[in-house]
C-alpha cells in the first residue's frame, strides 16, 4: 500500500496536532469509564431528515460506488468538495492508499473533516462511503454479481454526516469533531476480514496526525432503513460502554423507542478495528432486524443486506432523523 496525504495546509495540521495529542488538560480517553456526560441545558440544532434522505439521493445519482467504478470516483470528488463547502477548505483533506485486490490494484480515500479544530477536547465520527460490490444475497442468481447501490449499507451513514456538518457549519460545534468516511469496508467477498474495513485498517495503520486521540468514536452503518431497531451491538459494549449507554439513554429520553436496550449481535465493522488496532473507543450504531440465522440465531441483518434491494425505497426519513436528533443532542448538550 502507498499513502498520499493531500491538500492539507502547514496551519491546519498543527491545529490538529495541538487538537489531538494529550496534555494535562485533555479528557483522558484510554479509559472509557472516565468520559464525562453532563445535561448541560445548552439549546440543540435541529435535523432535517429531508436534508439527509436528499444527500442519500445525490449519493445514489453517482450509481454504485464500489472502488474503481467511475462512480466511486465521482462520489469521492463530491464529498471532498461538499465538505470543504461546511468545513471550510483548509479543514478537509484526503487520505489516498492503494489496496492489492482480488485481481486489480484499488485505488481507494479516506476522506477527513474537521469542525472546530482548535479545541483540544474532541470526538470522531464515522461511516463507510463505498458500495459493495457484489450482492451474494440477492434472489436472483444472474445478479449476484453485480455491484449494488448501498441506499441504507453505505449512503446513509454518510448521509447523516454530510447533514451533521451542515449543521455545524452554521452552528459550530462546542467540542471539536472530525468526521472520517473510510472507503473499501465492503469490499471482500464473504469469510475474507483481511478484504474488509480497508480505508479504517490503513487509517488506523497510518493516522495522518501522530497521537491523534479523541475521547471517543462513533461509527454510523445502515442507518437509515424502514422498521431499522438499533440493539446494543456487542463489540461497543465490550470496548466502550460508557459511550454506548449514554447515546442510547438519549435516546431513551428522546423517546426513540427502536433504540433497544438489549444485547444485540457482535458485528464485525470497522469500529471492531478502530478499537483493537488503533486503541479508539468506538460504538457501532447499525440497523438489526429479529430474524433467525445469523449469530446467536436471534438477530440478523434486514432482508435487503447485500441484495439489489437496498436502493432508495426502503428508506425511512424517520429512522435517519432519530439518528441524527441523538448524535447532535450529545454533540451540543452533553459534552
Amino acid at each position: 500500500m502507498t499513502a498520499i496525504i493531500s491538500r492539507l495546509s502547514a496551519a491546519v495540521l498543527l491545529c490538529m496536532m495541538l487538537a489531538a495529542c494529550s496534555t494535562d488538560d485533555t479528557p483522558d480517553t484510554a479509559l472509557d469509564d472516565g468520559i464525562d456526560f453532563t445535561d448541560r441545558g445548552r439549546d440543540v440544532p435541529s435535523f432535517s431528515a429531508d436534508s439527509a434522505f436528499a444527500f442519500i439521493e445525490a449519493q445514489l445519482a453517482f450509481g454504485p460506488r464500489n472502488p474503481n467504478s467511475e462512480g466511486h470516483r465521482a462520489a469521492s470528488a463530491w464529498f471532498t468538495e461538499k465538505l470543504r463547502e461546511y468545513a471550510g477548505r483548509r479543514a478537509v483533506f484526503t487520505q489516498e492508499f492503494e489496496h492489492q485486490g482480488y485481481d486489480e490494484v484499488l485505488d481507494m480515500v479516506n476522506i477527513i473533516a474537521s469542525f472546530n479544530p482548535t479545541a483540544s477536547d474532541r470526538i470522531m465520527l464515522c461511516a463507510h462511503w463505498d458500495t459493495r460490490p457484489r450482492a451474494e444475497h440477492d434472489d436472483d442468481p444472474d445478479a449476484r454479481d453485480t455491484p449494488l447501490m448501498g441506499a441504507d449499507d453505505g449512503a446513509s451513514g454518510v448521509a447523516v454526516l454530510l447533514e451533521l456538518a451542515r449543521i455545524m457549519a452554521d452552528n459550530p460545534p462546542p467540542i471539536g469533531v472530525d468526521i472520517i468516511l473510510f472507503d473499501g469496508e465492503d469490499y471482500g467477498e464473504e469469510g475474507d476480514l483481511a478484504n474488509y474495513f480497508l480505508g479504517s485498517r490503513y487509517w488506523s495503520a497510518n493516522p495522518p496526525v501522530p497521537g491523534y486521540m479523541p475521547r471517543f468514536g462513533i461509527l454510523l452503518d445502515m442507518v437509515g432503513g424502514r422498521e431499522a431497531l438499533f440493539p446494543l451491538e456487542q463489540y461497543s459494549a465490550r470496548y466502550a460502554p460508557a459511550v454506548q449507554q449514554e447515546v442510547w439513554s438519549i435516546a431513551d429520553e428522546l423517546g426513540f423507542e427502536r433504540f433497544l436496550n438489549e444485547p444485540g449481535m457482535y458485528v464485525q465493522d470497522d469500529h471492531m478495528i478502530l478499537n483493537e488496532e488503533y486503541g479508539l473507543p468506538t460504538i457501532n450504531i447499525i440497523h438489526q432486524s429479529r430474524q433467525p440465522g445469523y449469530g446467536d440465531g436471534t438477530w440478523n441483518f434486514p432482508p435487503w443486506w447485500h441484495t439489489h434491494g437496498d436502493d432508495i425505497e426502503i428508506i425511512d426519513r424517520d429512522v435517519l432523523g432519530e439518528v441524527g436528533e441523538v448524535l447532535l443532542e450529545l454533540i451540543y448538550n452533553r459534552l
